[in-house]
């Protein structure tokens, strides 16, 4: 099995390493990810986590803008990313109907990260582990790595 982060993850990573050098900010990431999951976890991002990550940097200020784009490129190179096809599309309508059936939805794009972590059989790590708990057959794994 393995794992799909959410960007709750990174964006919790992107704080807590701010003050480290550039260079080594990935290191440590590697390093808290490795204790918390073990070092045999495969672990990916879903597509639009890559998205969401991206858009963090669009919005950042002038200031922030260049560590935030450095740290985002480098998770993205560090990561797989995890295609939104047509298995995820399948599993994603499924979840999407019986979430709004039940009146319990979770937003579109935790949607699709859960779609994508339910396609492949891994869990899911978020730093918002009560959001995801809402959906079915989901294996969430709380995980704060600050």
């Amino acid at each position: 099995m393995g794992t799909v982060l959410d960007t709750t993850v990174f964006i919790e990573l992107e704080r807590a390493v701010r003050k480290e050098p550039a260079e080594r900010a990935m290191e440590v990431v590697g390093d808290r990810l490795q204790r918390r999951l073990g070092s045999h976890e495969e672990v990916a991002l879903a597509a639009i986590t890559a998205s969401e990550l991206l858009h963090g940097v669009h919005r950042a200020n002038r200031e922030h803008r260049p560590r935030r784009e450095a740290f985002v490129e480098a998770v993205l190179t560090a990561f797989p990313i995890l295609p939104f096809d047509l298995v995820v599309a399948r599993v994603h309508a499924r979840l999407w109907a019986t979430l709004a059936s039940s009146g319990d939805d979770v937003g579109a794009h935790d949607r699709i990260v859960a779609a994508t972590a339910l396609a492949a059989g891994w869990q899911l790590a978020s730093a918002n582990e009560r959001h995801f708990a809402r959906i079915p057959g989901l294996n969430v794994s709380p995980i704060s790595l600050s």
